[in-house]
């Protein structure tokens, strides 16, 4: 007879080379980007015009502003592009073809797909940058997994808009209507690979330390079972009962891990975790945020209770992990007074650029070439 245990974690809750746009052209022609541009058959990865101002006739865009690096021009380019082609028809067709899709890799990973049309676009993009500006990561850049990527920051946003859409739905209704399930044996879940089974309700399989993760904060209904068939199935109980929760929230107060200021869905970790014979006390749990009960668990960070409360984390390498200093009160002669001495004269030309130094208009830009090319100039 084997005992498999189900864990049900509630989510709702807790470069090429760069070419050279408006001068010689490789063929030693020069290039003409308003005929080009009018034709849509330019690509512009990290071009740039020249400066200097002698790059020869530009014509069309180049010809009709003031000189821009390659991010300017594309911009440009772009915002001209779509004027010209803003039609009805374009804006039905984007409708009609908006989609999304996924697929799970060999790794467990989850790969999506999504086109949108342009508005929706930019409320999904707005959600995605907010969230972002809120991820508590970066405070220890030195650190491989702490100084993540802006292509990592964005996923860990997108998740971070699922929960926050999950929590509003189960706090408007009373009852939680999300949750994510696993299925795992218990000799997995305190083993360091697969014994029997680890995985997603209809999804893949899962590493036991990211089963322990999802457990240390989670609903756990015990089954038993023979010859893969349910015997009997006990109530689903919290590994967090409330009472234990509202104490370690008043004592936390947000993330434990140095330097962090995280105060959203916070999860209960286990120092020693249940199903390796933890206790779930007070004395055995700390409260950690999304992004730093990751790196306790997959990041191989450790984290050990000193007693009465106080815990000390470790890098995977074994040196502690620094408490950060307060922000005292700066003492000495302030920023102004340490220029004066210096005769620093700092006003609002000291960073001006060499060349025109003004912001490019792209709505004039735009303007200006939209209504030359209705008027076939």
């Amino acid at each position: 007879m084997r005992t498999l245990a189900v864990v049900a974690m509630f989510v709702g809750t807790p470069s090429g080379p760069r070419t050279h746009a408006g001068g010689a052209s490789p063929s030693g022609t020069a290039a003409h980007p308003g005929g080009v541009f009018a034709r849509g058959a330019v690509l512009l990865q990290g071009a740039r015009v020249d400066s200097g101002g002698n790059a020869g006739d530009r014509g069309g865009v180049a010809r009709d502003r003031s000189p821009c690096h390659g991010a300017q021009l594309e911009k440009l380019i772009r915002g001209y592009a779509g004027a010209l082609s803003a039609t009805l028809g374009s804006a039905q067709r984007a409708i009609a073809e908006r989609y999304l899709r996924w697929s799970w890799e060999d790794d467990g990973s989850l790969r999506l797909e999504v086109r949108l049309p342009a508005d929706d676009g930019a409320v999904v993009l707005n959600a995605l940058l907010a969230a972002e500006a809120g991820r508590p990561d970066g405070e220890m850049p030195e650190e491989p997994m702490l100084a993540s990527p802006a292509g990592a920051r964005r996923a860990d946003a997108l998740v971070e808009l699922a929960k926050l859409s999950m929590a509003a739905g189960a706090g408007s209704g009373g009852a939680v209507r999300h949750e994510l399930m696993v299925h795992v044996d218990v000799e997995t879940l305190a083993a360091d690979e697969v014994k029997e089974r680890s995985h997603l309700v209809d999804g893949p399989t899962l590493s036991p330390e990211t089963v322990r993760r999802l457990g240390c904060d989670a609903g756990v209904v015990r089954i038993i079972e023979r010859d893969g068939r349910p015997l009997t199935v006990g109530r689903r109980t919290r590994t967090i009962p409330p009472a234990l929760r509202r104490a370690l929230r008043s004592r936390d107060d947000g993330c434990r891990f140095p330097g962090c200021t995280h105060g959203r869905f916070m999860h209960a970790h286990h120092i020693k975790h249940w199903a390796r014979g933890g206790p779930t006390t007070l004395e055995n749990l700390v409260q950690l945020c999304s992004y730093h009960h990751r790196l306790v668990h997959e990041g191989g960070f450790q984290v050990e209770s000193l007693g009465r409360g106080s815990v000390r984390f470790r890098r995977p390498d074994g040196r502690v992990v620094a408490q950060s200093p307060g922000c005292g009160r700066t003492r000495g002669p302030g920023l102004d007074e340490q220029h004066r001495a210096r005769g620093i004269a700092v006003d609002a030309r000291t960073c001006r650029p060499l060349s025109a130094g003004d912001r490019l208009d792209y709505g004039l830009a735009v303007e200006v070439l939209t209504a030359k090319a209705l008027a076939g100039g």
